[in-house]
């Protein structure tokens, strides 16, 4: 498993998530004059008329107000539409959008093509967020303009109970194109907790039209790689208002065989591959490792130990490579 795929403890183990008005996160800060960030709003649905309301009612109760709500109903057939036409039809705040069934990556890109803000957030109709989450994140946004994506952790809910996220304090992952190109390491977190400035999203769901046909599910990979590797700087932060609903009608978590696994590996893999021939990326890359990994203001030690590896990859000397190894171990040692 990838050393950064977020930790899953139960909430009765897990340390308060809460944060201070003021946000003290590690890194380099590039300021300029304050900002208030534009938020869009991605809502995407699929039969889920027990919940889409929920979801879009805590969007809308945001004490950070969007700048606009897409509500993308996926040609559900449980009477979704019914519902978002009656409920939101007439809302200002609202663009309702019911298109064909084409799976989550078609969702997201109809979506985004009606998003006006600076910032995308995007939200499974099963779950839904705190009051507070737009507020928390936009704190970043507003002061840090090389924060091109925020990851936050999640409160499980429903079947089951716990927080799943990188643990109590913010992270700063720095940039993360060739950890993700050389390893398929996964800088993310599922749909409802991830936000990216519009440009990342707008160039992660520029694919091929056989790619919506593969990423009907999980197209979150979709956002997380593609951001990787395309070169946006991520961020963790815990904002403990993301919560993520566990049903019987998970369309990934639900179905987690082998096959399915496999499937989504393989697949994934041609996906880092497809966004890496975009911006050119080679097996050259490895040979800039320690440079990628000097971005990271607080690396862990598995972070240390994954650039070391991916240090010793490639076609320089071995001297020279083990050179580049030590000397990442070494400046992690140095931190302590």
């Amino acid at each position: 498993m990838c050393a950064t795929t977020p930790s899953m403890r139960s909430k009765s183990q897990s340390p308060s998530l809460a944060l201070r008005p003021t946000i003290d996160l590690p890194g380099e800060r590039i300021r300029s004059m304050p900002a208030d960030t534009t938020f869009s709003v991605i809502v995407t649905s699929y039969n889920y008329r027990a919940f889409v309301a929920e979801a879009v009612d805590g969007v809308l109760a945001q004490t950070r107000v969007p700048l606009d709500v897409i509500v993308v109903d996926d040609g559900s057939t449980d009477g979704s539409h019914d519902l978002l036409r009656e409920r939101y039809g007439s809302d200002p705040r609202v663009t309702l959008l019911c298109v064909a069934n084409g799976g989550q990556l078609s969702a997201f890109v109809h979506g985004l093509e009606h998003a006006r803000g600076e910032v995308v957030c995007f939200l499974d109709s099963d779950d839904h967020w705190s009051a507070d989450y737009l507020q928390k994140i936009a704190e970043i946004y507003d002061d840090r303009a090389e924060v091109d994506f925020i990851v936050s952790d999640m409160q499980v809910f429903g079947d089951e109970q716990r927080v799943i996220g990188y643990g109590p304090q913010p992270v700063d992952f720095g940039y993360t194109a060739i950890s993700t190109f050389v390893t398929a390491c996964w800088y993310g977190a599922p749909t409802s907790a991830l936000s990216m400035r519009r440009r990342w999203a707008r160039e992660s769901l520029d694919l091929p039209p056989h790619f919506l046909e593969r990423w009907k599910l999980s197209a979150d990979n979709c956002l997380v790689y593609g951001s990787s590797v395309l070169g946006a700087r991520k961020l963790f932060l815990p904002t403990g208002s993301v919560h993520y609903r566990i049903h019987g009608k998970n369309g990934w978590w639900a179905n987690r065989s082998a096959t399915l696994t496999y499937a989504n590996r393989l697949h994934s893999r041609v996906l880092i591959d497809h966004y890496a021939s975009v911006v050119g990326m080679r097996s050259w890359a490895v040979e800039l490792a320690k440079l990628e990994y000097r971005t990271k203001p607080q690396p862990s030690w598995r972070e240390a130990r994954r650039y070391a590896s991916i240090s010793m990859r490639g076609d320089a000397p071995w001297w020279r490579r083990a050179e580049q190894a030590l000397s990442i171990l070494g400046s992690r040692i140095r931190q302590r």
